[in-house]
């Protein structure tokens, strides 16, 4: 798999570099600004980028609007951002566009490699990578208009909140049973309840996860 990496502090971004390479995964360019981000991509049209939010000049939102621009693009590019905080207006933007292959992880989600290197994987093969944190604030934000109303999220029992919570972390049913100490059987029947409840057409069942974590991040 073949990485791009934009953070403007040069220590995190060469340790960045270094763990993934010590990870098998070809880093092919790693920039500290969203300028040479854009530039990077054009010429080595990498599988995934890792991009900070904030960078130069005004260390705001340029990452992201970077990421923005490349997901227009290069569409099937995935594209894993990262952050000190949680900043769910940023999630909202770039999830707006479409959860296959988004990713957003707070920078300290690196510590563990194992998760890191899987949710890059993920994200680089069309699927999720929400951090667990961005997802609660998330649904606090939203929650008290999700809940004001008729169907959708408001009819989700709380084992179905849990569960489309962990599918929008991007788990498995796999992951989501061992996360909530329940059989994949049992993760299969809230899915197929979520899907019954948000009302979303049997199709190809990745397609529907992603319906459905989208429907759970606006709220409707």
């Amino acid at each position: 798999m073949r990485i791009v990496i934009a953070e403007d502090a040069a220590v995190v971004r060469e340790g960045l570099v270094q763990l993934l390479r010590d990870r098998g995964l070809d880093v092919v360019a790693s920039v500290g600004d969203a300028e040479a981000l854009l530039a990077a991509v054009a010429e080595h049209l990498p599988d995934a980028v890792v991009a900070d939010i904030r960078m130069p000049p005004d260390h705001r939102d340029e990452g992201l609007r970077a990421a923005l621009a490349l997901r227009e693009r290069y569409p099937r590019l995935g594209v894993l951002l990262f952050s000190q905080y949680v900043e769910t207006r940023y999630a909202d933007r770039l999830a707006a566009t479409g959860m296959a292959g988004f990713g957003y992880l707070l920078k300290e989600r690196v510590v563990d490699v194992g998760d890191f290197v899987d949710a890059l994987h993920r994200v680089a093969e069309g699927g999720t990578a929400l951090d667990p944190e961005v997802v609660s604030q998330l649904l606090a934000a939203r929650g008290a208009g999700a809940h004001g109303q008729d169907g959708g999220l408001a009819a989700l029992t709380d084992r179905e909140h849990e569960v489309l919570a962990l599918m929008a972390e991007g788990r498995t049913n796999a992951a989501i049973a061992t996360a909530l100490g329940i059989s994949q059987r049992a993760v299969e029947k809230h899915t197929a309840g979520i899907f019954t409840k948000l009302r979303l057409p049997r199709t190809e069942d990745g397609h529907r996860r992603v319906l459905a974590v989208l429907r759970y991040l606006d709220g409707a």
